[in-house]
């Protein structure tokens, strides 16, 4: 896999140059970006993948909405409708992709939009909302952010700085510079002094920036209908792990602190579950013999799991949902709060 990598650099190349030509345009005012009179926080990442976006925007909710109008905007990758959506309290993943049925799940008090034009989206929106959170727009350069937070997974901050498709930025390293903020996200919560220098090191924060440490907090698992769950996982109960996302080890390494008994069923990110894919696991479930057995999945992928087609076979199944939130390391999270108000404020 290493070897292939190496023989897609000169790909690489060719989509650095592209994009660097197109974050030249930008930041020269040949290609217009559009900003607004309004607070407009961006929450993004150079990488594929996941980097913790979706708690960072929930904790962003839970932070502003008690004092504001909060609505937030997404692309809804996935979803089988275009242009502009507003998510109802019926919207499936299928309508307006995973992440925002989360959030309209989570949050049903606030709005939640999709558009793949941010700036309509937010056009849409301003009129009627104090603040606009978008999440995964970082590259969405025809929007111009008035605060940008960029995170980075704490697992991948070694990795070499290729471009896609040799490796995994979107865009150049460099482009880290147009952030506000900078969040290394699921760090260990033990952390030390000495590391923390080291990834700093690595990201070689600008000036302007200011930087923060997280960690994953897994909070108390819940049925598919968000009732907290009294089902206990110890050493010997036999987990059966379903999963979607882009990066699974953090949670995989969480169970299998609890037991070693964890049985993964592995999908790519945002994978759309099939009826097969749930058959598989309702197979090997009931022919599981421990006498302590339960499914567990995260809370994006099950909101692919409410698809009406797939709802009648889940329903007989004893899934639990698994929420996580973050908790900030060295006392940042003060810090962090007044940076992200201040901004809200001043409009």
């Amino acid at each position: 896999m290493i070897f292939l990598r190496w023989l897609l650099i000169p790909f690489s190349l060719i989509y650095g140059l592209v994009v660097g030509i197109r974050n030249w345009c930008y930041n020269r005012g040949i290609f217009k970006s559009t900003g607004f009179e309004m607070p407009v926080i961006v929450v993004g990442n150079l990488n594929v993948g996941g980097a913790g976006k979706s708690p960072m925007t929930e904790y962003l909710i839970r932070l502003l909405k008690g004092n504001y109008n909060i609505a937030t905007l997404s692309r809804g990758y996935g979803r089988a409708t275009k242009g502009f959506l507003m998510a109802t309290a019926e919207s499936k993943a299928s309508d307006i992709g995973d992440e925002p049925a989360q959030f309209k799940h989570k949050f049903p008090d606030i709005d939640v939009a999709v558009c793949e034009k941010r700036v309509t989206g937010v056009e849409q929106l301003k009129d009627t909302h104090d603040v606009i959170i978008l999440d995964d727009a970082y590259q969405h350069r025809a929007l111009e952010p008035g605060f940008s937070i960029l995170l980075f997974d704490y697992s991948r901050i070694n990795e070499p700085h290729f471009l896609l498709p040799a490796g995994n930025l979107r865009e150049a390293f460099s482009g880290r510079k147009r952030a506000d903020v900078i969040i290394v996200s699921k760090c260990p919560s033990s952390l030390t002094d000495l590391e923390q220098g080291r990834v700093i090191k690595r990201i070689k924060p600008y000036p302007h920036q200011s930087l923060f440490f997280t960690t994953i907090n897994y909070l108390a698992a819940q049925t598919m209908d968000g009732t907290t769950s009294v089902n206990a996982i110890d050493d010997e109960t036999t987990v059966f792990l379903l999963t979607g996302i882009a990066n699974p080890k953090p949670l995989l390494a969480y169970l299998k602190k609890q037991t070693e008994l964890v049985v993964h069923h592995n999908y790519p990110d945002h994978h759309r579950f099939s009826l097969k894919n749930i058959s598989k696991l309702a197979d090997e479930f009931s022919a599981c013999t421990s006498q302590k057995k339960v499914i567990i999945t995260t809370e994006k992928d099950a909101q692919r799991l409410g698809e009406q087609d797939l709802l009648p076979m889940v329903k007989k199944l004893p899934v639990l949902v698994l929420p996580i939130g973050i908790s900030f390391l060295n006392n940042g999270q003060q810090q962090f709060d007044e940076l992200v108000q201040t901004y809200v404020r001043q409009y």
